[in-house]
């Protein structure tokens, strides 16, 4: 075989082995239901539920956030935000959480922010504070 030939095996090789590792992070969307059933942090669309409370208080604990949402299978959990409440959070369409099921509450670490049309693909990512 031709150096060049052993060359381009080697990053191809080099290539598939780097393409391979950068996929594991790589998730799908779940819902509560699928969260409560794994033993590792997922990511979960849903909707607030504006009709319930939501619990922010900066002066007590800046960073404890919580509020009620829905999943795209209608399940209604209360989530727990261990970070401070985004700003114009109740304006959000969606809100992609990463976290797991404890108990009857989500616990999430992170949040990403939908907004709605009129900002045209915008997201506001907030990163929980680690416990």
């Amino acid at each position: 075989m031709k150096k060049t030939h052993i060359i381009s095996l080697v990053f191809i090789a080099l290539a598939i082995t780097l393409f391979a590792l950068s996929n594991k992070d790589i998730s799908t969307y779940s819902d509560f239901d699928s969260s409560r059933q794994s033993e590792k942090d997922m990511k979960v669309v849903v909707y607030l539920s504006k009709d319930k409370d939501m619990t922010y208080d900066p002066t007590t604990d800046a960073n404890f956030f919580s509020f009620y949402a829905t999943d795209n299978k209608g399940e209604e959990l209360q989530v727990v935000f261990n970070g401070s409440k985004p700003q114009d959070f109740e304006r959000s369409e969606s809100i992609v959480l990463t976290g797991r099921v404890q108990g009857d509450e989500f616990v999430a670490s992170d949040m990403l922010l939908k907004c709605p049309s009129k900002y045209k693909d915008e997201e506001i990512y907030v990163k929980g504070k680690q416990s």
